[in-house]
């Protein structure tokens, strides 16, 4: 490999799929401002997918449709019935 044009902050990295909380331990560069404790006891960023290999129609086989933005739309509806 050619020295120097690699990035030198590699480090473990949760990646956490927001549609199944399903998790996984990689090495990865990518930036991140949160932490979350991992199975092994340790404190790892976290970096936040919307879609995994678990959650891809192409891998599970089935269609499903990921909507975040109706689940907050949803529940701000709901709760504001109740401030009033």
């Amino acid at each position: 490999m050619k020295k120097e044009i690699h990035p030198d902050n590699y480090r473990l990295v949760v990646f956490k799929d927001m549609s199944n909380d399903y998790s996984f331990i990689s090495k990865s560069c990518a930036p991140s401002k949160e932490t979350i404790k991992w199975e092994d006891g340790n404190e790892y960023p976290v970096v936040k997918l919307e879609i995994s290999h678990k959650s891809h129609p192409f891998f599970t086989g089935k269609q499903t449709l990921v909507d975040t933005a109706g689940r907050i739309d949803k529940f701000k509806n709901r709760y504001a019935k109740q401030k009033k």
